[in-house]
């Protein structure tokens, strides 16, 4: 079974951008540093413990991996394709 690259992608970037995003307003919410929450700002450039860098760490988040979901599923279909699936013996007629 082979994985679709753009559906993976999507998932993919969807989980990361929101747990970013969910993360960070957490930290912000409980009004403390956000020690790694603060870390992604090497990371993802303009992105700070805030709620407009929650939505930096969004955006971010979802092409991080989206790109990194789409080559995941290009190597995984790649091994796939190359493993030989068994010969189905011919029907008897």
């Amino acid at each position: 079974m082979k994985l679709n690259g753009r559906a993976f992608g999507m998932a993919c970037g969807v989980i990361w951008g929101a747990t970013v995003f969910l993360a960070t307003l957490a930290v912000v919410v409980r009004g403390g540093t956000g020690e790694l929450t603060s870390k992604l700002g090497r990371f993802y450039i303009g992105y700070h413990t805030s709620a407009f860098g929650a939505f930096v760490g969004l955006i971010y988040g979802f092409i991080h991996a989206y790109i990194m979901g789409l080559i995941f599923a290009s190597i995984y279909n790649s091994v796939v394709s190359s493993e030989k699936t068994p010969e189905t013996p011919p029907k008897p007629e």
